[in-house]
């Protein structure tokens, strides 16, 4: 049988990736050298030949984001049996760039487990801050996850996003080292109408150990230069927490000016495991805002005692559902 992008199997292949993203730009897919002898490999290898001197077939994501072309509208799909290993941190200052894991081909929506998965290991630059930094226009990140294991002093966030328009969908993102380092966040928030949908961000199996406010989320003002979270908003999320320490919070931002305009969290479970040390003081920290509003929309908390107390946080509908004495919200 011949195998190509005419055939009825190499069709089939780019329908899903096109019904998945509809794009005009091109197909790259990413699958690891290691699964050489699959025949999966080699029938991708057919499917995806180079075209007009572009190869298509890579065995590293960062190769493959090295052939897009910025406001192509160009998709990376990876596959579903590996660990993508990146020996930098992955800067996307591309814009309309599309990630794709199997796990969204296949239409399972995953907010955890995702089989297609992007980490940092151990390097040794001291600009290897996050596992990915996205500064780009309308780039879009789905059925991935997205860790970062690295112990250098300067890394501190699994995904920075000072983006504009950055869509991220059915996602986990965490950062599983550095346990003891307050200043760590599984997400950096600087977007610009950025929306992150269905996504688990940090986890359950490792107790935060740091004194301090290791968030989930940070959102203080200008951590990536220029950048601020304007417009953002989580939708259907989970915020997921084993806190060792009462400072510990899910979402942490350092000013009255982190928020511009509106940040949104519709749908969203802020969850501190019940296997969790400790109980959290406060869930979300941060100063009163004065040039934006956070509000959260049938939201639920668990394992925190108060959940924020800022001035510009408000609960716009749904009842409350505390437990170990949480408050959903308290309002200015």
């Amino acid at each position: 049988m011949t195998y190509n992008q005419n055939s009825g199997y190499g069709q089939a292949l780019i329908n899903a990736v096109h019904a998945a993203v509809p794009t005009f730009g091109r197909i790259f897919v990413v699958l690891s050298s290691t699964d050489i002898a699959d025949e999966r490999y080699q029938r991708m290898q057919e499917v995806f030949p180079p075209h007009d001197g572009v190869v298509r077939f890579f065995n590293s994501l960062s190769s493959a984001y090295d052939a897009t072309e910025s406001n192509n509208n160009d998709v990376i799909v990876l596959d579903g049996d590996t660990t993508f290993t990146l020996t930098a941190e992955l800067n996307v200052t591309k814009n309309r760039v599309h990630f794709i894991g199997m796990d969204y081909l296949l239409g399972l929506h995953r907010r955890q487990g995702q089989s297609s998965k992007i980490n940092l290991g151990v390097t040794t630059d001291t600009g290897d801050v996050c596992a990915i930094l996205n500064t780009g226009v309308r780039n879009s990140f789905r059925g991935l996850k997205i860790t970062n294991n690295n112990t250098l002093t300067q890394a501190l966030y699994a995904f920075g996003d000072g983006g504009e328009y950055t869509w991220i969908e059915d996602c986990e993102i965490s950062y599983q080292a550095k346990l003891t380092t307050a200043t760590v966040a599984d997400l950096l928030c600087n977007g610009d109408t950025s929306t992150y949908k269905n996504c688990a961000i940090g986890g359950t199996v490792n107790e935060i150990t740091a004194n301090g406010a290791r968030p989930n989320v940070l959102i203080s003002r200008e951590t990536i230069t220029g950048k601020v979270a304007r417009d953002v908003r989580f939708i259907d999320c989970e915020f997921l927490y084993k806190c060792g320490d009462t400072d510990n919070r899910f979402v942490y931002g350092s000013g009255a000016t982190d928020v511009e305009r509106l940040m949104l969290f519709q749908n969203c479970i802020f969850f501190n495991t019940l296997l969790a040390a400790q109980t959290m003081t406060l869930g979300m920290a941060m100063g009163n805002q004065t040039e934006g509003a956070v509000i959260l929309k049938d939201c639920a908390a668990y394992k925190t005692t108060d959940f924020a107390t800022a001035t510009g946080i408000f609960q716009a509908s749904g009842a409350a559902q505390a437990a170990n004495g949480c408050e959903v919200i308290q309002s200015a």
